[in-house]
């Protein structure tokens, strides 16, 4: 998972992957730390998602723009377009449902 710093990447990120999802996370949050690993083990699942860990420590401006209270919080784009926010206590079982639903429409039509 790559990481992001500024709004224009986060942007940028967004706008040039057909999905995208973002993984918006603090060092100082325990939950966050612990749910990364799982998040990109699910990832590698669905290889044509692309993915991006964002910082809220590093970057408040990314945070703000996309609207980010609790963390962790992870958002999918599809088309540039949110499809899917997960924050805070976040089932591994429904965001894997839920991205599968969307993955499947792109990717295996």
């Amino acid at each position: 998972m790559m990481k992001l710093n500024t709004s224009k990447e986060v942007n940028e990120f967004i706008s040039n992957n057909e999905m995208a999802l973002l993984y918006f996370s603090s060092k100082s949050c325990s939950v966050c730390v612990g749910m990364f690993p799982k998040v990109e083990e699910m990832l590698k699942s669905y290889p044509n998602i692309k993915s991006a860990n964002i910082d809220v420590d590093k970057s408040t401006e990314a945070a703000g723009q996309h609207l980010i209270f609790s963390l962790p919080a992870i958002l999918v784009y599809v088309n540039g377009k949110e499809t899917i926010r997960k924050a805070r206590i976040i089932s591994m079982l429904e965001l894997e449902k839920s991205i599968k639903k969307y993955y499947d429409l792109i990717f295996n039509y």
